[in-house]
């Protein structure tokens, strides 16, 4: 008999842990099957990506200067684990909602609802970014009634009597086991699927196969680099920065894949005669190398998010030269292949300086994390403004007319890189013998170059470093002071002054909207 507040169950129920299980692998099927069917469409339609491609654009620019400044160039690897987490907890939740009523199944589908808005709202979507979303939530839906066990054990909300009826509680029944089984199927199953978009997405667009037969334009070599250029300083910053530690900070969760044979770039807008070139077309014209110092707007005062690097490009202002410029356009409006826009001034791009359509990085083909085929370098421009990766557009326009990607979200439309220098050795917190120490940085100006350099220690006078010699005045300076060391604790800080006579500003301020400011300092123990 049935006791007064015994709880009635349906029939074959699935225990909690169980369930939540089941709604992490309908979740996995969702995304799984999903990202399969985006490898014959777009790999940006995959729902995964869509969605994530949707936070990076909503997140405040707090949160996302928080991130980068923990995280750095692993800011995207942090957001997939977050995103990830979120998910399996939410996917554990629906499963256990799906016990006894299909409430999991219609929160899924609502959820699909949200992830497909987003795949179409991608820059670059068509209606066909609707169906990995389609086909990924029906999937899972399925996956989750099938494990739920709903539709093979009857009326999930018929009362039946708990002594009489069995439930698979035990700890390892006949329908635990089929259970498990069915799991690790599906997992496998989802997994797999996951594991094949990504092999078929890249066997499609095989943009390592055609960057490996890249070859990069014989061009006017860059002067060479002076002997004196380069500070022999155990632990001091590379002048140039090789290609594997150079840093990245972009809007691309997933790298866009653009061979050369499909990479076309558009110069149109306010133009007399517009353009479209190809790789052969271009190659027709004059290469350069240029050795340039970029720096990151999100870069932290004594941040590692600069770095110089030999690029091998053609020249910006030529290619506008052949386009014709109205005068009244003041907005080079760059669009990647992904829809990332920048918002350059167009005066900084045929005043002169080395503004360049790159297609080398360090003599080799640019690497698709940094842009490969072909990117935008302007110097003494922040990258937000500039440094467009996997440009396929060009569009000449007016700063009153259009707005690019982060200037829509409140950063400064005019961009100009702040007067920076950073302490690189000792190291943060370092422990060094008393008598001769080795102080020694970078600092940088770019367009407008470094004219000096100063080292405090605690409260004491401002003391002058000594320069390397400069290469050119849009690359970094490297600097050194001697220190006669004394015990106890110090305070070290730096600043730089530029050749248009400004010293940093000892204000600390946050990177947005223009750039950080402030003073490097670094804490040394000497015994």
């Amino acid at each position: 008999m049935k006791q007064p507040g015994d709880q009635a169950r349906p029939k074959h129920a699935l225990n909690r842990p169980s369930a939540a299980l089941a709604g992490v692998l309908a979740a996995l099927t969702v995304l799984g099957v999903g990202h399969l069917v985006a490898a014959l469409i777009d790999p940006a339609a995959s729902p995964f990506y869509a969605m994530g491609a949707s936070v990076v654009d909503h997140t405040p620019h707090a949160l996302k200067d928080a991130a980068i400044r923990r995280f750095g160039s692993n800011d995207k690897l942090a957001l997939f684990l977050s995103m990830a987490g979120v998910m399996v907890v939410f996917a554990a939740i629906l499963g256990v909602l799906e016990r006894r009523r299909p409430v999991g199944s219609v929160l899924l589908v609502l959820l699909g609802g949200v992830v497909l808005g987003a795949a179409l709202q991608r820059p670059t979507a068509t209606v066909w970014f609707a169906l990995p979303t389609v086909v990924g939530v029906a999937a899972g839906v399925v996956v989750l009634r099938l494990l739920i066990g709903r539709g093979s054990h009857g009326r999930g909300d018929e009362p039946v009597d708990r002594a009489a009826v069995p439930v698979d509680d035990g700890p390892m029944s006949a329908s635990r086991r089929r259970f498990l089984l069915l799991s690790a199927g599906v997992g496998a199953v989802a997994v797999g699927a996951a594991v094949a978009g990504q092999w078929l997405g890249a066997r499609l667009r095989d943009v390592v196969a055609d960057r490996a037969g890249f070859i990069v334009p014989r061009a006017v070599p860059a002067p060479p680099l002076g002997s004196g250029v380069r500070l022999a300083v155990p632990g001091l910053t590379d002048f140039v920065t090789p290609n594997d530690r150079f840093y990245r900070v972009d809007t691309a969760l997933q790298l866009p894949a653009l061979t050369s044979g499909d990479w076309r770039l558009r110069i149109h807008g306010m133009v007399d005669r517009p353009m479209n070139l190809d790789f052969d077309e271009l190659r027709q014209r004059v290469a350069v190398e240029r050795t340039i110092t970029m720096t990151c707007v999100s870069n932290e005062v004594g941040g590692e998010l600069a770095g110089t690097a030999v690029w091998t490009g053609y020249r910006l202002a030529d290619l506008l030269a052949e386009a014709g410029v109205h005068p009244e356009a003041d907005m080079l409006l760059s669009r990647s292949i992904d829809g990332f826009t920048a918002s350059t001034p167009v005066s900084a791009v045929t005043d002169g300086r080395d503004a360049l359509l790159a297609v080398g990085m360090n003599g080799e083909p640019l690497p698709i994390a940094h842009g490969y085929p072909a990117r935008l370098i302007v110097p003494g421009l922040y990258g937000y403004v500039s440094a467009t990766k996997w440009v396929i557009d060009l569009e000449l326009t007016r700063f009153d007319r259009d707005k690019a990607y982060w200037t829509e979200r409140g950063w400064a439309a005019q961009a100009l890189i702040k007067t920076a220098a950073r302490i690189d050795v000792p190291a943060a917190f370092a422990t060094v013998p008393a008598g001769d120490v080795i102080v020694a940085g970078v600092a940088w100006a770019q367009h407008r170059g470094i004219d000096a350099v100063e080292v405090q220690v605690d409260d004491q006078p401002w003391q002058p470093a000594t320069l390397a010699d400069e290469y050119s005045t849009d690359t970094w300076r490297q600097w050194t002071w001697r220190w006669t060391a004394t015990p106890g604790a110090h305070t070290l800080r730096v600043r730089a002054t530029d050749r248009d006579g400004i010293t940093q500003t000892d204000r600390r301020t946050p990177p947005f909207p223009d750039g950080s400011t402030g003073w490097h300092n670094r804490v040394i123990t000497v015994r």
